[in-house]
Protein backbone atom coordinates (compact mmCIF):
# COMPACT_ATOMS: atom_id res chain seq x y z
CA UNK A 1 0.00 0.00 0.00
CA UNK A 2 1.34 3.29 -1.04
CA UNK A 3 1.56 6.75 1.14
CA UNK A 4 -1.30 8.82 -0.14
CA UNK A 5 -0.23 11.96 -2.37
CA UNK A 6 -0.59 15.76 -1.35
CA UNK A 7 -2.35 17.92 -1.38
CA UNK A 8 -5.96 15.73 -1.78
CA UNK A 9 -8.72 17.49 -3.91
CA UNK A 10 -11.22 17.33 -0.92
CA UNK A 11 -14.90 18.62 -1.65
CA UNK A 12 -13.84 19.74 -5.77
CA UNK A 13 -16.07 18.37 -8.48
CA UNK A 14 -13.28 17.07 -10.89
CA UNK A 15 -14.14 15.94 -14.17
CA UNK A 16 -13.28 12.41 -15.18
CA UNK A 17 -14.64 12.33 -18.89
CA UNK A 18 -17.99 13.59 -20.84
CA UNK A 19 -20.60 11.61 -18.18
CA UNK A 20 -18.33 11.26 -14.88
CA UNK A 21 -17.22 13.51 -12.55
CA UNK A 22 -15.91 13.16 -8.62
CA UNK A 23 -15.97 14.49 -5.65
CA UNK A 24 -13.14 13.52 -2.79
CA UNK A 25 -14.87 13.06 0.58
CA UNK A 26 -12.27 14.51 3.71
CA UNK A 27 -11.36 10.87 4.81
CA UNK A 28 -7.74 10.04 4.08
CA UNK A 29 -6.33 6.85 6.20
CA UNK A 30 -4.26 4.22 5.70
CA UNK A 31 -7.26 2.18 3.89
CA UNK A 32 -9.47 4.72 2.09
CA UNK A 33 -5.63 6.52 0.37
CA UNK A 34 -6.68 9.73 -0.25
CA UNK A 35 -10.33 9.31 1.01
CA UNK A 36 -13.68 7.96 -0.67
CA UNK A 37 -14.56 8.92 -4.34
CA UNK A 38 -18.24 10.04 -5.03
CA UNK A 39 -19.03 9.73 -8.83
CA UNK A 40 -21.76 11.49 -10.20
CA UNK A 41 -22.81 10.31 -13.22
CA UNK A 42 -24.84 12.15 -16.14
CA UNK A 43 -24.44 15.24 -17.95
CA UNK A 44 -27.53 16.71 -18.06
CA UNK A 45 -31.12 17.12 -16.37
CA UNK A 46 -30.75 13.91 -13.86
CA UNK A 47 -27.68 12.32 -12.93
CA UNK A 48 -26.56 9.09 -10.58
CA UNK A 49 -24.07 9.24 -7.59
CA UNK A 50 -22.57 6.32 -6.52
CA UNK A 51 -20.71 5.92 -3.62
CA UNK A 52 -21.83 8.78 -1.27
CA UNK A 53 -19.20 8.20 1.44
CA UNK A 54 -19.00 8.56 4.58
CA UNK A 55 -21.63 11.11 6.71
CA UNK A 56 -20.85 13.16 9.78
CA UNK A 57 -17.76 14.22 11.99
CA UNK A 58 -16.83 10.98 11.96
CA UNK A 59 -15.76 8.29 14.62
CA UNK A 60 -13.30 9.73 17.14
CA UNK A 61 -9.90 7.55 16.03
CA UNK A 62 -11.53 6.03 12.50
CA UNK A 63 -10.22 9.06 10.19
CA UNK A 64 -12.53 6.83 7.34
CA UNK A 65 -15.53 7.18 9.07
CA UNK A 66 -15.21 11.60 8.53
CA UNK A 67 -17.33 13.09 5.87
CA UNK A 68 -18.26 16.70 7.65
CA UNK A 69 -19.52 18.48 4.96
CA UNK A 70 -19.43 15.65 1.96
CA UNK A 71 -23.06 16.06 1.36
CA UNK A 72 -22.90 19.44 0.84
CA UNK A 73 -20.05 19.21 -2.39
CA UNK A 74 -22.00 16.13 -3.25
CA UNK A 75 -24.89 18.99 -3.66
CA UNK A 76 -22.84 21.69 -5.21
CA UNK A 77 -21.18 19.36 -7.54
CA UNK A 78 -24.68 18.32 -9.38
CA UNK A 79 -26.18 21.84 -9.04
CA UNK A 80 -29.46 22.31 -11.06
CA UNK A 81 -29.53 18.81 -11.84
CA UNK A 82 -31.89 15.93 -9.98
CA UNK A 83 -30.22 12.91 -8.63
CA UNK A 84 -32.79 10.17 -9.62
CA UNK A 85 -30.51 7.34 -7.76
CA UNK A 86 -28.21 6.77 -5.19
CA UNK A 87 -26.36 3.53 -5.33
CA UNK A 88 -23.50 2.09 -2.98
CA UNK A 89 -21.00 -0.80 -4.26
CA UNK A 90 -20.61 -1.76 -0.66
CA UNK A 91 -21.50 -0.80 3.05
CA UNK A 92 -18.30 -0.23 4.67
CA UNK A 93 -18.76 2.77 6.60
CA UNK A 94 -16.49 4.63 4.12
CA UNK A 95 -18.87 4.25 1.04
CA UNK A 96 -22.59 3.90 2.42
CA UNK A 97 -23.52 6.36 5.28
CA UNK A 98 -23.94 9.36 3.31
CA UNK A 99 -26.98 7.55 1.63
CA UNK A 100 -29.24 8.19 4.30
CA UNK A 101 -28.45 12.31 4.14
CA UNK A 102 -28.38 12.34 0.33
CA UNK A 103 -31.42 11.04 0.00
CA UNK A 104 -32.98 13.31 2.86
CA UNK A 105 -31.70 16.41 0.89
CA UNK A 106 -32.91 14.98 -2.78
CA UNK A 107 -35.20 12.74 -2.24
CA UNK A 108 -33.85 10.14 -4.93
CA UNK A 109 -34.05 6.24 -3.69
CA UNK A 110 -30.85 4.30 -2.52
CA UNK A 111 -30.39 1.54 -4.95
CA UNK A 112 -27.59 -1.07 -5.50
CA UNK A 113 -25.77 -3.40 -2.94
CA UNK A 114 -27.30 -5.25 -0.51
CA UNK A 115 -27.58 -4.66 3.22
CA UNK A 116 -25.68 -6.94 5.26
CA UNK A 117 -26.19 -8.23 8.68
CA UNK A 118 -23.08 -9.34 10.15
CA UNK A 119 -21.64 -11.41 13.52
CA UNK A 120 -17.75 -11.14 13.15
CA UNK A 121 -15.83 -13.32 14.36
CA UNK A 122 -13.39 -11.56 15.86
CA UNK A 123 -11.00 -8.29 15.11
CA UNK A 124 -11.16 -6.13 12.02
CA UNK A 125 -8.54 -4.39 10.31
CA UNK A 126 -10.72 -2.89 7.42
CA UNK A 127 -13.83 -0.70 7.45
CA UNK A 128 -16.15 -1.36 9.73
CA UNK A 129 -19.92 -2.09 8.32
CA UNK A 130 -22.67 0.47 8.22
CA UNK A 131 -25.44 -1.03 9.86
CA UNK A 132 -28.36 1.40 9.65
CA UNK A 133 -28.01 0.94 5.38
CA UNK A 134 -31.20 0.38 4.48
CA UNK A 135 -31.54 0.33 -0.09
CA UNK A 136 -34.95 1.33 -1.95
CA UNK A 137 -34.09 -1.26 -3.85
CA UNK A 138 -30.99 -3.96 -4.76
CA UNK A 139 -29.91 -4.65 -7.94
CA UNK A 140 -29.56 -7.99 -9.12
CA UNK A 141 -26.43 -8.74 -11.38
CA UNK A 142 -26.85 -7.15 -14.74
CA UNK A 143 -29.72 -5.15 -13.61
CA UNK A 144 -29.63 -1.30 -14.80
CA UNK A 145 -30.66 2.12 -13.81
CA UNK A 146 -31.35 4.55 -16.66
CA UNK A 147 -31.31 8.31 -17.07
CA UNK A 148 -31.85 10.82 -20.09
CA UNK A 149 -27.95 10.05 -21.47
CA UNK A 150 -26.70 7.32 -19.04
CA UNK A 151 -27.74 3.85 -18.04
CA UNK A 152 -25.62 1.56 -15.11
CA UNK A 153 -25.50 -1.85 -15.10
CA UNK A 154 -24.75 -3.68 -11.92
CA UNK A 155 -21.96 -6.10 -12.25
CA UNK A 156 -21.64 -8.95 -9.05
CA UNK A 157 -18.57 -9.02 -8.02
CA UNK A 158 -18.45 -10.48 -3.82
CA UNK A 159 -15.19 -11.20 -1.99
CA UNK A 160 -13.80 -7.91 -0.32
CA UNK A 161 -17.50 -8.51 1.18
CA UNK A 162 -20.47 -10.52 -0.28
CA UNK A 163 -22.80 -7.74 -1.31
CA UNK A 164 -19.86 -5.83 -3.16
CA UNK A 165 -21.70 -4.68 -6.80
CA UNK A 166 -19.21 -2.78 -9.51
CA UNK A 167 -21.43 -0.67 -12.02
CA UNK A 168 -20.87 -0.31 -15.36
CA UNK A 169 -21.42 3.29 -17.11
CA UNK A 170 -22.90 1.46 -20.80
CA UNK A 171 -22.60 4.66 -23.09
CA UNK A 172 -18.58 4.96 -22.31
CA UNK A 173 -17.41 1.57 -21.17
CA UNK A 174 -15.92 2.43 -17.58
CA UNK A 175 -16.48 0.62 -15.14
CA UNK A 176 -16.96 2.05 -11.06
CA UNK A 177 -15.06 -0.91 -9.43
CA UNK A 178 -15.69 0.35 -5.29
CA UNK A 179 -13.24 -1.65 -3.28
CA UNK A 180 -13.11 -4.73 -5.48
CA UNK A 181 -9.97 -3.30 -8.13
CA UNK A 182 -7.71 -0.43 -6.66
CA UNK A 183 -4.28 0.70 -8.80
CA UNK A 184 -2.80 1.85 -5.44
CA UNK A 185 -3.19 -1.38 -3.28
CA UNK A 186 -4.75 -4.58 -3.48
CA UNK A 187 -8.28 -5.28 -1.67
CA UNK A 188 -8.44 -5.95 2.06
CA UNK A 189 -10.89 -9.41 2.14
CA UNK A 190 -11.38 -10.11 5.36
CA UNK A 191 -13.76 -13.32 6.90
CA UNK A 192 -15.94 -14.20 7.91
CA UNK A 193 -17.59 -11.85 5.55
CA UNK A 194 -14.96 -11.21 2.67
CA UNK A 195 -14.04 -14.52 0.87
CA UNK A 196 -10.87 -15.32 -1.00
CA UNK A 197 -12.85 -17.88 -3.66
CA UNK A 198 -15.36 -15.22 -4.38
CA UNK A 199 -12.85 -12.53 -4.64
CA UNK A 200 -10.54 -14.72 -7.09
CA UNK A 201 -13.79 -15.48 -9.00
CA UNK A 202 -14.90 -12.02 -9.13
CA UNK A 203 -11.41 -10.68 -10.61
CA UNK A 204 -11.73 -13.22 -12.94
CA UNK A 205 -14.88 -12.27 -13.89
CA UNK A 206 -14.26 -8.67 -14.88
CA UNK A 207 -10.65 -9.89 -16.52
CA UNK A 208 -13.04 -11.61 -19.09
CA UNK A 209 -14.90 -8.22 -19.39
CA UNK A 210 -13.72 -5.39 -21.88
CA UNK A 211 -13.71 -2.26 -19.98
CA UNK A 212 -12.40 0.35 -21.19
CA UNK A 213 -11.51 1.90 -17.86
CA UNK A 214 -11.54 1.44 -14.28
CA UNK A 215 -12.94 4.37 -11.75
CA UNK A 216 -12.19 2.90 -7.96
CA UNK A 217 -13.81 4.60 -5.06
CA UNK A 218 -10.40 5.27 -3.98
CA UNK A 219 -7.18 6.22 -6.03
CA UNK A 220 -6.62 6.98 -9.25
CA UNK A 221 -8.39 6.09 -12.73
CA UNK A 222 -7.28 2.38 -14.06
CA UNK A 223 -6.49 2.72 -17.89
CA UNK A 224 -5.28 -0.72 -18.52
CA UNK A 225 -7.92 -2.53 -16.34
CA UNK A 226 -6.97 -6.34 -17.72
CA UNK A 227 -3.44 -5.66 -17.23
CA UNK A 228 -4.32 -4.79 -13.40
CA UNK A 229 -6.08 -7.69 -13.29
CA UNK A 230 -3.65 -9.83 -14.62
CA UNK A 231 -1.39 -8.75 -12.03
CA UNK A 232 -3.41 -9.04 -9.11
CA UNK A 233 -4.75 -12.75 -9.77
CA UNK A 234 -0.92 -13.46 -10.37
CA UNK A 235 -0.55 -11.65 -6.90
CA UNK A 236 -2.91 -13.37 -5.10
CA UNK A 237 -1.83 -16.46 -6.39
CA UNK A 238 1.79 -15.87 -5.61
CA UNK A 239 0.68 -15.04 -1.79
CA UNK A 240 -1.00 -18.68 -1.59
CA UNK A 241 2.10 -20.38 -2.99
CA UNK A 242 4.33 -18.48 -0.35
CA UNK A 243 1.52 -19.65 2.56
CA UNK A 244 2.23 -23.38 1.12
CA UNK A 245 5.62 -23.07 1.15
CA UNK A 246 6.05 -21.52 4.88
CA UNK A 247 3.61 -24.32 5.86
CA UNK A 248 5.67 -26.76 4.27
CA UNK A 249 8.66 -25.53 6.64
CA UNK A 250 6.29 -26.39 9.90
CA UNK A 251 3.27 -25.50 11.17
CA UNK A 252 2.98 -21.41 11.42
CA UNK A 253 0.76 -19.35 13.14
CA UNK A 254 -0.64 -15.84 10.83
CA UNK A 255 1.28 -13.53 13.47
CA UNK A 256 4.55 -15.43 12.22
CA UNK A 257 3.43 -15.99 8.19
CA UNK A 258 2.54 -11.98 8.12
CA UNK A 259 5.95 -11.31 9.39
CA UNK A 260 7.57 -13.19 6.41
CA UNK A 261 5.49 -12.19 3.83
CA UNK A 262 4.88 -8.27 4.29
CA UNK A 263 8.08 -7.03 5.50
CA UNK A 264 8.53 -3.66 5.71
CA UNK A 265 4.81 -2.71 6.21
CA UNK A 266 3.13 -0.04 7.44
CA UNK A 267 2.31 -1.30 11.36
CA UNK A 268 -0.75 0.25 11.05
CA UNK A 269 -1.42 -2.74 8.12
CA UNK A 270 -0.41 -5.40 10.19
CA UNK A 271 -4.21 -6.44 11.23
CA UNK A 272 -5.25 -6.09 7.51
CA UNK A 273 -2.53 -8.46 6.12
CA UNK A 274 -3.21 -10.80 8.92
CA UNK A 275 -7.21 -11.25 7.81
CA UNK A 276 -5.91 -11.57 3.74
CA UNK A 277 -3.95 -14.07 5.23
CA UNK A 278 -6.79 -15.90 6.89
CA UNK A 279 -8.76 -15.65 4.38
CA UNK A 280 -6.22 -17.44 1.92
CA UNK A 281 -5.58 -20.66 4.64
CA UNK A 282 -9.46 -20.64 4.56
CA UNK A 283 -9.51 -21.06 0.87
CA UNK A 284 -6.89 -23.73 0.89
CA UNK A 285 -8.87 -25.02 3.91
CA UNK A 286 -11.86 -25.51 1.92
CA UNK A 287 -9.32 -27.65 -0.69
CA UNK A 288 -8.48 -29.44 2.16
CA UNK A 289 -4.88 -28.38 1.57
CA UNK A 290 -4.51 -27.26 5.01
CA UNK A 291 -6.01 -27.46 8.58
CA UNK A 292 -5.66 -25.13 11.72
CA UNK A 293 -5.29 -27.20 15.00
CA UNK A 294 -5.45 -24.27 17.88
CA UNK A 295 -4.87 -21.36 15.84
CA UNK A 296 -1.77 -23.32 14.37
CA UNK A 297 -1.85 -24.39 10.70
CA UNK A 298 0.02 -26.68 9.43
CA UNK A 299 -0.33 -28.84 5.67
CA UNK A 300 -3.32 -31.69 4.67
CA UNK A 301 -6.74 -31.71 5.28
Amino acid sequence: MNAPPQPWPTGLSEQCEPLVRRVLAPNPSPYTYTGTQTYIVGAGAEVAVIDPGPAGTGVEGHADTEGAGHVEAILAAVGTARITAILCTHTHRDHSPASRALKAATGAPIVGCAALALDDDGPRADAAFDPDYAPDRVLADGERVCGPDWTIAAVATPGHTSNHLCYSLVESGALFTGDHIMAWSTSVVSPPDGDMSAYMASLQKLYDREDRIYYPAHGPAVEKPRQLVRGMLGHRRQREAQILRLLGEGPQTIPAMVAVMYKGLDPRLTGAAGRSVLAHLLDLQNQQRVRVESETWNLGA
